[in-house]
């Protein structure tokens, strides 16, 4: 299974779950995987830190990033980084958040690849 999450909810993944940075920089103190092909591009990130304007970004994210992307490859790649087990695609923002990662789970969700926000039991 493939879930996202955050930064700051590290600590309550269970032992099972493979976490994978999938943001443009990681915190000083994150030493795990991280997988840059799925990070925003700095061009129109910096743009909508400035604007917030969400319909920009995700219209910027979807052709620069997913667009030349093959999930299916993506899931692969996924999975030779991290191992057997389910992953957790990371960045910053809460789960109710503007977040990438949840442009990321609709992507792979579209393309039948099970996707979602992991939250505990």
């Amino acid at each position: 299974m493939i879930y996202t999450s955050y930064f700051g909810n590290l600590k309550n993944l269970p032992d099972t779950i493979t976490p994978i940075a999938i943001c443009g920089g990681i915190p000083d103190w994150y030493t795990g995987l991280w997988y840059k092909k799925l990070a925003p591009k700095w061009s129109f990130f910096k743009v909508w830190k400035e604007t917030h304007d969400n319909d920009y970004y995700i219209e910027n994210f979807s052709k620069l990033v997913l667009d030349t992307l093959c999930p299916y490859e993506v899931v692969k790649e996924l999975v030779e980084l991290a191992g057997p087990g389910d992953i957790a695609l990371i960045c910053y923002e809460k789960p109710g958040d503007f977040c990438h990662r949840h442009l990321v789970a609709e992507w792979f969700n579209k393309y039948g690849i099970k996707c979602e926000e992991y939250q505990e039991d």
